[in-house]
């Protein structure tokens, strides 16, 4: 699949990154870094400020400011807020991406939400994640290499040619869908996360999306095969299995946040290499730090800085009292800032003590594709620095900056290589 078959996805994703205001804020940590101290866990004033503020284009939940509106900013406060669903709730996304997914992990809480994660999670076992690695992601990333490696100009944007379109191809093709699909497939992942601020044309593209899967579902139903539709369709836990609606509201799910979590922290880990380039010297001798450096890549700019809780009953979190129904805004940029946690914490540092960072959440959501996300980069990085000696950012070119109020990433990555 040639790049130039992803342009009309590309399109929708530039626009979804100018609505989710990704231009507009390139550094929030020196704000949470003034705030954290004091505020650990922060009662937002009537005007509005926090990870949230009144009137934004990007609430992914209705909020009632009559209630409360909290922000967790230290680590603690958000771990303590994540680890226990039964007092944060994960229901409020219901009122949002509940209408555009259907009912999905993402909004259900315990006990539903472990028989759930039990069963999709069958199509992510770790045999099937060393198959996928051997047979199919290393496959994927030099398909996309291949198209500029050997180009006169030794030019290229990694974002546009190599990291935004891989991990929907490695979707597609873990799901069998058609290669034909793929352009259409593509858009309508970035069209279904724009649910925040255009919830129609999110609407949309889910429905379409819905009635593509459930002709996939039936299909596999009669002829299954050995992808991860599949998987799904035969997996059963405790005597339960999933219908096609759920399998569907799964799928949907994964588009975005499978290929979204991937591209940003393979992204934004290259950015901090390219933009420290002792560290990625250090790395290009030794590949043995490659797990560390991509933990602190997701640490230090993870791909997704904010998710919603509400709180089920009257709590107390860092001395802060949060009084039932109140919306809590969970800062995991912040909490993976914290300099009670790391030293130097705004810094890109490949060699620090490793720590449990937050970036895939923590507690009973912690993010599902974890692994595959982990997996993914490893093999991008690993391939990019073998077919690409020499890797710099290109001289010529506007420097290339992370930014986002949300969703955190660089629009562009320009490279040159020897």
């Amino acid at each position: 699949m040639a790049t130039s078959d992803l342009d009309d996805g590309y399109d929708a994703f530039e626009q979804f990154n100018r609505s989710a205001g990704m231009g507009i804020v390139e550094n929030p940590y020196p704000m949470f870094a003034l705030v954290r101290p004091q505020h650990p866990m922060k009662r937002e004033d009537d005007n509005g400020s926090g990870i949230v503020p009144e009137g934004s284009d990007i609430e992914f939940m209705p909020i009632d400011r009559s209630v409360g509106v909290f922000t967790a900013y230290s680590f603690e406060a958000v771990q303590q807020v994540l680890k226990d669903g039964e007092t944060f709730s994960s229901q409020g996304y219901a009122d949002i991406m509940g209408k555009v997914l259907g009912h999905s992990i993402l909004e259900m809480d315990e006990p539903e939400h472990h028989l759930y994660r039990g069963l999709v999670q069958q199509a992510f076992s770790r045999k099937a994640m060393e198959t996928w690695e051997r047979e199919l992601v290393r496959d994927v990333v030099d398909e996309h290499i291949d198209a500029f490696a050997d180009r006169p100009t030794k030019r290229a944007d990694l974002v546009r040619e190599l990291t935004f379109p891989f991990p929907v191809v490695v979707i597609s093709r873990l799901l069998g869908l058609p290669r034909e699909d793929l352009p259409m497939f593509h858009r309508r992942a970035v069209e279904v996360i724009s649910a925040g601020f255009e919830l129609e044309r999110a609407a949309k593209a889910s429905q379409a999306l819905f009635e593509y899967f459930c002709a996939i579902i039936a299909e596999r139903r009669e002829h299954p095969s050995d992808d991860v539709i599949s998987v799904l369709v035969r997996a059963e836990l405790e005597g339960v299995r999933l219908t096609d609606e759920e399998i569907c509201s799964f799928l949907r799910l994964l588009l975005p946040a499978g290929a979204e979590t991937t591209y940003r922290s393979s992204s934004n880990l290259l950015h901090g290499l390219l933009t420290n380039p002792e560290q990625l010297d250090a790395l290009r001798a030794d590949r043995a730090l490659l797990p560390q450096a991509i933990e602190e890549g997701l640490r230090w700019e993870a791909p997704l800085i904010a998710i919603m809780r509400s709180a089920t009953r009257d709590t107390e979190v860092e001395g802060v009292l949060v009084p039932a129904g109140s919306f809590v805004g969970v800062n995991i940029g912040s909490a993976n800032h914290d300099e009670k946690v790391w030293e130097r914490p705004e810094e890109f540092d490949i060699f620090r003590p490793p720590r449990q960072h937050l970036a895939f959440a923590w507690g009973p959501h912690m993010c599902l594709g974890i692994h595959l996300a982990r997996m993914e980069t490893r093999v991008v990085l690993t391939q990019v620095l073998d077919r690409l000696p020499g890797l710099r950012p290109d001289p010529e070119a506007e420097p290339a900056a992370i930014s986002g109020a949300i969703f955190r990433a660089p629009a562009a990555l320009p490279v040159v290589w020897d």
